[in-house]
């Protein structure tokens, strides 16, 4: 199904792996590129600046080739209309098809065709459909899942996680207002069985391809799980979409549940970050306790703005100094030390890429020595009896 030569998408982390070990002092410079030339690789643009300038060109180029073809069809402009979104998403899948062939991986160029494909499948199934949001919603989301699974593309991924949480959402709201009523309680069903599934398929994961897209979907299964219940987004959403006014004295059904959530869980994350050193869970960890401070002063304002802000900051920075230290001199663990390896699984292939980048990348080749040595005893030096 993948569309990409997997031996250079092996090279691709190999090469990855060679710059954490070169970043972290554990291979030279003249290895790190020694591998780099030996290790042929896909075109891809790590700088997100040049990315983006390749994304638009490539936006550009596909919005050319989509105008030419409407010059052909403005004669039957109503017919056209209808069929001309297909046409557009078409020109997406093979312009992206061709570019992966042409070995463009994560380069800006393919990302303008793949996502351009996406947008086109959504505009044109709301022509047909004349606006069915769960209709839209499913097929956009079946449309991203088939480019991360063919074209390694990350964002699609979270294109797809949008748009399967988006097809939740409009399936509640069309049970009406039950279905309104429930829908927190859903979306965190759903969120931590997604989180706990992803979890589980990264474990077993025996293709390294997928990884950066199911963690991006594990990511983001732990930010739905916390905002389905937060008590600021129940009640804003409560008012939109049930109109429910709660007035002074009142509030919403299960207000103490909601309460308890959004309190609990940003610590929960917290707890559970530290404890299994799951670094994006910590930094959502933070953004969750900075987001539930947020909701109770929206709604309980204790202190004036510029107090509360005063006082946050210093209690960090105590936090903070405190912190630092305490873990300034731990080796192990918990440390404020920096990262020799920004990845644990970095040394997988630490001795591999030291023994090739050593030995010309052919560790498995026997000099064989041209000259001949005699027979000799076990204490010998090769001699025989003979001169």
């Amino acid at each position: 199904m993948i569309v990409h030569d997997k031996k250079k998408l092996d090279n691709e982390f190999l090469v990855d792996q060679a710059d954490s070990l070169y970043n972290g002092g554990f291979i030279s410079k003249e290895q790190k590129k020694f591998i780099e030339k030996e290790l042929p690789v896909l075109r891809s643009q790590s700088n997100v600046l040049v990315r983006i300038g390749f994304f638009l060109l490539g936006s550009l180029l596909y919005s050319s080739i989509c105008g030419m073809i409407s010059l052909f069809g403005l004669s039957s402009e109503h017919i056209y209309f209808q069929i001309c979104f297909y046409i557009f998403a078409a020109v997406g899948f093979a312009g992206a098809e061709l570019l992966s062939h042409q070995e463009y991986h994560n380069h800006g160029l393919d990302d303008a065709f793949i996502l351009g494909a996406i947008s086109q499948i959504g505009i044109a199934i709301a022509i047909t459909t004349e606006g069915y949001e769960t209709v839209i919603a499913f097929f956009v989301a079946f449309a991203a899942f088939f480019m991360f699974i063919r074209y390694l593309h990350v964002l699609s991924m979270l294109v797809f996680c949008i748009a399967v949480t988006a097809f939740l959402f409009f399936e509640m709201f069309e049970l009406g207002d039950i279905g309104k009523a429930i829908l927190p309680f859903i979306a965190m069903i759903f969120a931590g069985a997604c989180y706990f599934i992803t979890k589980k398929i990264i474990k077993n994961l025996t293709e390294s391809y997928y990884y950066n897209g199911l963690l991006l979907a594990n990511s983001f299964c732990l930010a739905l799980f916390y905002f389905s219940c937060n008590y600021l987004v129940v009640r804003e959403l409560s008012g939109e979409l049930l109109g429910t006014e709660v007035k002074p004295g009142t509030d919403i059904p299960f207000a103490f549940f909601f309460y308890a959530f959004t309190v609990l869980v940003p610590i929960i994350y917290l707890v559970q970050a530290l404890k299994t050193k799951d670094r994006i869970m910590l930094w959502l960890s933070f953004l969750a306790i900075g987001f539930s401070i947020f909701t109770i002063r929206f709604y309980y304002s204790v202190l004036p703005a510029e107090v509360a802000l005063t006082v946050g900051g210093l209690v960090l920075f105590a936090i903070a100094y405190f912190s630092i230290k305490k873990l300034k001199e731990k080796e192990s663990g918990l440390t404020f030390k920096p990262d020799r390896i920004n990845h644990s699984d970095s040394f997988l292939n630490a001795e591999a890429l030291i023994v090739a980048s050593t030995f010309g990348m052919k560790p498995e080749v026997k000099t064989v020595s041209p000259m001949e040595f005699g027979g000799g005893g076990f204490s010998g030096g090769g001699s025989g009896e003979s001169f």
